[in-house]
């Protein structure tokens, strides 16, 4: 498989893969939007495996002790900093709460994640001159 034919994602906590550093881990540090405004933690990191880079975050937000939480996928391309303990995205709290919700059903597809980048108003990875974001974990 290439950049121009990108797969299946898988997240993190069941991959084979790591991550060199905990620094670099940003699981379970706050997601505060545009405005500064928190809305949720980061759960997980979704990963191309053939390319070992992390293409979505899975952000949980509400609920309590982990029960009744809603969690949606934020592409990286929409984390504007980070810091030890938060994530700050170009989105407002408002617009990922109208993401489609995750599923845990849903197997992370080209035509699934497709959409969420739609949603957000990313361009795709796997189209010719692409630019990463410039987080050492993402390269």
């Amino acid at each position: 498989m290439n950049a121009q034919d990108p797969g299946t994602l898988v997240k993190l906590s069941e991959s084979a893969e790591r991550i060199s550093t905990t620094d670099e881990d940003i699981r379970g540090r706050r997601v505060l939007d545009r405005d500064g405004e928190e809305f949720g933690t980061i759960k997980d990191l979704l990963i191309d495996e053939d390319e070992s880079r992390v293409r979505l975050v899975e952000v949980a937000s509400g609920g309590f002790l982990g029960i009744g939480q809603e969690k949606v996928f934020v592409p990286v391309d929409a984390i504007t900093s980070i810091t030890d303990d938060e994530v700050r995205i170009d989105q407002t709290r408002e617009h990922v709460s109208g993401a489609p919700v995750y599923d845990p059903e849903l197997v992370i597809e080209r035509e699934n994640y497709g959409g969420i980048l739609d949603y957000y108003g990313v361009g795709p990875f796997w189209v010719p001159g692409y630019q990463y974001p410039n987080y050492p974990y993402y390269r």
